[in-house]
């Protein structure tokens, strides 16, 4: 963005320093929960994908590479569980009070002969969160990118008598359809990542490094646009080029654009951890008639699968409505095209419920969030487009305005 009072308002406002959300949509939510948990009979559930822990309380920090979680009963309020010093910035992200936020001694952190969760276990037995008894049965999210072998262990230590269970992305999936309040924060989301694309595709000339590129792209996401503040993403920008851009993501190097070559360019908006991804292609140069092919066969395939994209369709009927409309071009996709969205933390974007390919049966509804990402990657080329959406009443919205297409710098 070149006017930086573009980006950020004249004076502060109140939403600015309150927190994405009143405290009585965390506590819905929290219900919402319990009322799934309640349908499993589930006497607690551990939640450790800091997505989930914004979600349920907003906190919010770049604390998740040590062990933290949040502790859901069966009933009553939740509890958040971090490093001491972390627990200190809970207090000011969280809507908890401070006597539901606890934070393990630092001693405790990168230690061969002990682990965090040994006394988050054993606080939360303590303080009867977690029931440690026959009939219990607690939930854990054990495929949680940052949920590890040895703190599930430490955990199976403390409790001897309850049974330790996967929680089956439980949070995850009642994330899936977003309230009138997370619909606005993806349509903000979606402002930034149209800006944000903008200036990537004019950063695309010949001679310039890719890194260069880069650096702009992320001054943008950080930028954002208008009076939206942006945020970091959950993955970084992602510029195969040239031979490499026949292969899903690569980052970046210091190598310089060249004329003939094409980059694919891959990168969120973010507003407040909800993203909006968007993918677009760019050759410098006359391209071949293979690469324009096949951008005019996704375009069509775009197109059909974002009229499929509405409620009472199936993923695998927008999965089906693409893979025909490519298949009269003599192309085929084995990737699946695409996936919910929502709250994103580092390593991934993605939701982790939703997929839109064949064996997709799950039924669309109004609220429900995707990012459709059309990748073909050939031999030593590529091409690769994306739309962010939300699903209403109506069908799919966009959540961006970037043309379509393959877009030609000569």
């Amino acid at each position: 963005m070149t006017n930086n009072e573009e980006a950020v308002p004249s004076a502060p406002t109140e939403e600015l320093y309150s927190r994405p959300f009143p405290e009585q949509e965390y506590i819905e939510r929290l219900h919402a929960v319990q009322s799934r948990m309640a349908e499993r009979s589930l006497s607690a559930l551990i939640v450790v994908d800091p997505a989930n822990l914004y979600y349920l309380t907003g906190y919010n920090a770049w604390s998740f590479y040590t062990p933290q979680c949040v502790i859901v009963p069966a009933d009553g309020p939740c509890h958040l569980f971090s490093r001491y010093m972390d627990a200190q910035g809970a207090q000011h992200t969280a809507y908890l009070p401070p006597e539901h936020i606890h934070g393990y001694p630092d001693y405790l952190v990168h230690r061969a002969d002990m682990h965090p969760f040994d006394w988050i276990a054993g606080t939360a037995l303590e303080i009867g969160l977690l029931p440690d008894t026959s009939d219990a049965h607690i939930a854990l999210e054990m495929d949680a990118h940052f949920f590890s072998p040895r703190g599930f262990l430490a955990i199976q230590g403390q409790l001897t008598h309850a049974s330790l269970v996967d929680s089956h992305e439980l949070v995850n999936w009642v994330r899936v359809i977003k309230s009138e309040r997370e619909q606005a924060k993806l349509r903000s989301a979606g402002q930034i990542a149209q800006r944000v694309m903008e200036i990537a595709i004019e950063q695309i000339i010949p001679g310039r490094r890719q890194c260069d590129v880069v650096a702009e792209i992320q001054h943008a996401q950080a930028l954002g646009s208008q009076y939206l503040g942006g945020d970091y993403p959950a993955i970084v920008p992602m510029l195969p080029t040239g031979i490499t851009s026949g292969t899903p993501h690569l980052t970046w190097s210091d190598l310089p654009l060249l004329t003939g070559e094409a980059t694919t360019i891959e990168i969120a908006g973010v507003h407040q951890r909800y993203h909006a991804p968007l993918a677009r292609t760019v050759a410098l140069g006359t391209p071949p008639n293979r690469l324009r092919t096949v951008a005019d066969a996704v375009s069509e395939g775009m197109a059909a699968a974002l009229e499929q994209m509405r409620p009472g369709s199936t993923g695998r009927d927008v999965h089906w409505a693409f893979a025909r409309t490519i298949g009269r071009y003599g192309l085929e996709k084995e990737s699946r095209i695409g996936y919910s969205i929502g709250i994103g933390y580092p390593p991934d974007w993605g939701e982790r419920t939703m997929s839109i390919r064949p064996e997709e049966e799950t039924v669309i509804e109004a609220g429900m969030a995707f990012h459709i990402i059309l990748g073909m990657w050939m031999d030593g080329w590529g091409y690769e487009t994306s739309e962010s959406l939300l699903v209403t009443s109506e069908g799919a919205e966009q959540l961006t305005n970037v043309p379509r297409g393959l877009t030609v710098k000569e």
